[in-house]
């Protein structure tokens, strides 16, 4: 008893050791690392605060309105409810296994929330996107699920509240219904004696459905393009995709950790096989709907990483603290190269970089406030700022104080001047575009009664601009924006059309509410 005791004492130390680690690298990595085009772009969201936006439903454009509200612009501000979201979650991981294993066998609960810690995708978790509320929110959805599966009663209030989370994690993105898919199947196929649960748990979630409805059916069906059909243009089988894909898993369950949790005996000592078959459904279901998905397509990293923590508790019920610690060290040891990679890229002198390719876009993630500076200086009274594409727009626009919006086509993602910009009002007036690469002239002369270009350098690389003078607003609407109709806003038939502010804006009657 002794010694149970004592390795549970130890295993309770290393997890807290591993707590405060991790969390202090996260500060310095939210306070130190430059922001990104992805934050910018949904910064932007929080300055604009609406019921929807482009690509995703709105949660993130609420959270960092609220964090703007309470503390400002800064990076550790803004990246704060990020950084938090996995020591939490880490927090759930060992309350999980603590209630699910027996007393001796608490050293694999905190040897279980260590390793899921020390996971590089963990502690590298501090940049604000779409990606935050969704895995805060359905961590939280599942420790309700799991706490109702395993409730003597018949656990309905719990099954309300992982309704309600899942809901508030479909408001942060789509791939949260895989999730309640896997509720679904779990109670369908398993838990039959509580066919009514996903019941219960949709009608929980149905008013955060039906809010992104409602937005999508008013605003162009945005969410609904995005996600569903612009995006997988032009995708088919790919065995190459569904290969990355399977290494991209193994990478982030590490392998290590996945073979000896499969390797395990499957009915360890005072572990209900009923929990572990239920923990086996929710992170296996959702990673196999992927791997169908990946014939067809890229899956991001990113995508998966909300079914990690599941993944974590089922492997913790099967291996005691032994097997944790060896994969504990081996996971430390994987994050160490990743760790040196980002210090690197946050901290390391631009020079390092000269014999990159990518060294100007070093330059420009690391300097952009210089870069932004430089754009500023002699700009035409009354010039708007813009970029090419929406990744240095958004930067741009952190650091300019004011939106910049993208001059041109675009592509199918980051569409949210469809939403809040109107090129009407720049009729006739002057426009400076920023560019990383020499500009053609001849792509840009059509659109103003005068042009020109301009280079500057920073750090050493040349960054370039072009001053129009005189924006031809219909030449631009009917070349440019017509394309973005034609390209973007092409809304299926049996879709109905509300509201669609680019194409009402711009009379593009194909997409507008009546449609012929």
């Amino acid at each position: 008893m002794r010694a149970s005791e004592y390795s549970a004492h130890a295993s309770r130390q290393i997890f807290w050791g591993a707590f405060a680690l991790t969390l202090v690298i996260k500060l310095a990595l939210a306070a130190g690392f430059p922001i990104t085009g992805d934050e910018a772009f949904f910064y932007q969201w929080g300055v604009f605060p609406a019921w929807g936006y482009s690509d995703h439903p709105p949660m993130v454009g609420w959270l960092i309105a609220a964090l703007r509200a309470l503390g400002g612009d800064h990076p550790l501000v803004l990246r704060s409810a990020t950084l938090l979201v996995t020591s939490v979650i880490a927090l759930g991981v060992v309350d999980l296994l603590r209630r699910f294993l027996p007393e001796e066998r608490e050293a694999s609960a905190w040897l279980a929330g260590a390793v899921y810690l020390a996971m590089p995708w963990s502690w590298l978790f501090v940049l604000v996107t779409t990606d935050t509320p969704l895995i805060f929110f359905m961590a939280l959805s599942a420790w309700c699920y799991l706490r109702a599966d395993t409730s003597r009663g018949h656990g309905a209030g719990w099954y309300a509240l992982a309704g309600l989370f899942l809901g508030l994690a479909f408001l942060s993105k789509y791939f949260a219904a895989l999730l309640g898919f896997a509720y679904a199947a779990h109670c369908f196929g398993w838990r039959r004696e509580r066919w009514w649960a996903p019941f219960l748990i949709f009608v929980l979630a149905l008013p955060a459905i039906a809010l992104n409805l409602a937005f999508n059916a008013t605003h162009g069906w945005s969410n609904v393009m995005f996600n569903v059909f612009n995006r997988n243009e032009g995708s088919s089988w790919n065995l190459e995709t569904l290969g990355v894909y399977v290494a991209m898993a193994l990478y982030l369950l590490t392998p290590w950790l996945l073979w000896r949790a499969l390797a395990a005996r499957s009915g360890a000592p005072g572990v209900s096989r009923t929990t572990a078959r239920t923990l086996l459904v929710l992170w296996l279901f959702p990673l196999a709907a992927f791997l169908l998905l990946s014939a067809r397509r890229t899956i991001g990293l990113h995508w998966v990483l909300g079914f990690v923590p599941l993944f974590v508790v089922w492997a913790g019920l099967r291996l005691d603290a032994r097997p944790l610690r060896r994969s504990l060290v081996w996971t430390v040891a994987l994050s160490v190269p990743h760790l040196l990679v980002v210090a690197a890229i946050a901290w390391s002198p631009l020079s390092w970089w000269q014999s990159f390719k990518i060294h100007d876009r070093a330059v420009f993630l690391r300097e952009t406030a210089a870069v932004v500076a430089a754009l500023e200086k002699d700009l035409p009274a009354g010039a708007t700022l813009m970029g090419r594409t929406y990744n240095p727009a958004a930067m741009l626009a952190f650091h300019h104080g004011q939106y910049v919006p993208v001059f041109g086509l675009g592509k199918h993602h980051a569409r949210q001047d469809d939403q809040i910009i109107d090129f009407r009002r720049y009729d006739g007036q002057p426009i400076r575009v920023f560019l990383y690469d020499e500009p053609n002239l001849a792509d840009f002369a059509p659109y103003f009664e005068r042009v020109s270009r301009h280079r500057f350098e920073v750090d050493g690389v040349a960054f370039f601009a072009v001053d129009g003078t005189g924006f031809k607003y219909p030449v631009f609407r009917d070349n440019v924006l017509a394309e973005v109709a034609r390209e973007f806003h092409d809304i299926p038939r049996w879709l109905p059309v509300l509201g669609n502010l680019f194409c009402e804006r711009y009379g593009f009657a194909a997409c507008s509410p009546g449609r012929p």
